[in-house]
């Protein structure tokens, strides 16, 4: 039996936290640079706010009816999220934390303790309490049932926020009220195939024939129709794949004309690409850098990539940065308006697995290894923050434009609520 627990617009939400006086209001979240719409409150989605609604033709009429606009506050929405994840992971006997607002949860066995909707409504308490979050559970026998309950917890008020659907009849009630382009992992290329078959709802899909679904589609939708039967084929993953490569890529908060600043701004992502790898226990050996202008301006237009390949593999910063601006010299021309730049890494290897060439002239730092893990534990400390030289100031013109910024209050010590 799995649970899938997500939170309720989760961005949105994260901002009512510790301002519950916008709880009710129409909330939304914009993107990088204040651009456009990323996420809506409930109460924003019901005055017609489109996803991806670019902010400065909406300002008006966000002045009109009272919306709350936010710039993205990725570190207070990171650290909820991290306070939910353990949250949930302490319920269950696995977890797969699937994005940053939902976590799958192995709950087999619970149903002869406790009903499971029973269960969700603890769930649900727990995390409201501990975090101020409210969450949807959704409860079933295969992953994809248990989204589709979880879909329906969080459409239908009468729920209370849960819905289990762990008996075959509930599955294929809701199959039958859910339209097919709703299943999780039906695209809409898919979808158009299938409506063209005279597969219209869930429940269709579920009663078709295997074989068919095997001639017309692939083995992906056919793991999906034997999910909807109730036949496990997706296993709950409790650590993520280590990703095939990395890139960190901004837009400027002001267009980038000086060389000097375009290596503070590679040198920062070249640090944050690096703490990733990291993070995944991994090293690389191939290192690109970008940039380029904005597409859609009246200014001169210029892109470029350039990349090097490391003779070993490595994930100190210091190699990592200093490829990066090689590259960068390379392809650096005057007379542009850059809008855009980034570091990608690619070629991996799990560290402590690589062949290193005696002969190569380029070798491994000395305790590399041991400096990063330093540097790393007390990046994550909160106690203090070590950086390059070369990243410049914080407060650079170019860094991302956040000007409706709300405080960090979980994560920078200034930002603390006081209670008066």
């Amino acid at each position: 039996m799995f649970a899938l627990a997500d939170a309720n617009n989760f961005y949105a939400s994260c901002e009512t936290v510790f301002r519950p006086d916008l709880r009710g209001k129409p909330i939304v979240v914009v993107s990088n640079n204040d651009g456009c719409v990323i996420a809506r409150s409930a109460e924003a989605k019901r005055l017609g706010i489109k996803m991806a609604a670019p902010l400065f033709l909406n300002e008006r009429f966000f002045r009109q009816n009272g919306v709350h606009v936010f710039s993205s506050n990725y570190e207070l929405y990171g650290d909820l999220s991290a306070r939910m994840m353990a949250i949930l992971g302490e319920m269950a006997a696995g977890q797969e934390v699937y994005s940053i607002d939902e976590s799958f949860l192995d709950v087999t066995g619970i149903s002869n303790v406790i009903p499971l909707e029973t269960f969700g409504q603890q769930m649900r308490e727990r995390v409201r309490r501990e975090t101020g979050l409210i969450i949807g559970v959704g409860f079933g026998p295969t992953k994809t049932l248990a989204k589709l309950a979880n879909n329906a917890a969080k459409k239908w008020t009468q729920t209370k926020g849960v819905v289990d659907l762990s008996s075959r009849t509930r599955q294929r009630k809701l199959l039958h009220l859910t339209d097919v382009s709703d299943i999780w992992g039906i695209g809409p290329r898919i979808t158009k195939r299938m409506y063209q078959l005279g597969i219209n709802t869930a429940l269709q899909l579920a009663d078709s024939n295997i074989s068919m679904i095997r001639k017309n589609f692939d083995v992906i939708v056919e793991r999906t129709t034997r999910e909807l039967n109730g036949e496990s084929c997706i296993a709950l993953e409790d650590a993520p794949p280590p990703k095939q490569n990395i890139l960190n890529s901004r837009s400027f908060g002001e267009r980038i004309t000086e060389l000097e600043d375009m290596k503070q701004a590679v040198t920062l992502y070249a640090t944050r690409a690096a703490e990733k790898l990291r993070e995944q226990n991994s090293r690389c050996r191939h290192i690109g850098v970008s940039i380029s202008t904005a597409r859609h301006a009246d200014d001169p237009q210029y892109s470029n990539t350039a990349s090097c390949v490391c003779d070993y593999p490595t994930s100190d910063t210091r190699d990592i940065i200093e490829s990066a601006l090689r590259g960068l010299s390379t392809i650096w021309r005057d007379g542009y308006r850059y809008a855009k730049a980034g570091v990608m890494l690619g070629d991996f290897y799990q560290s402590g697995v690589a062949q290193f060439d005696m002969f190569s002239e380029q070798q491994p730092r000395a305790n590399a290894d041991a400096l990063m893990a330093a540097l790393d534990a007390i990046n994550r400390s909160g106690r203090g923050k070590v950086f390059f030289a070369g990243q410049g100031e914080q407060d650079s013109a170019w860094q991302m434009k956040r000007e409706m910024l709300s405080p960090r209050y979980t994560t920078r010590l200034k930002d603390i609520p006081a209670i008066k």
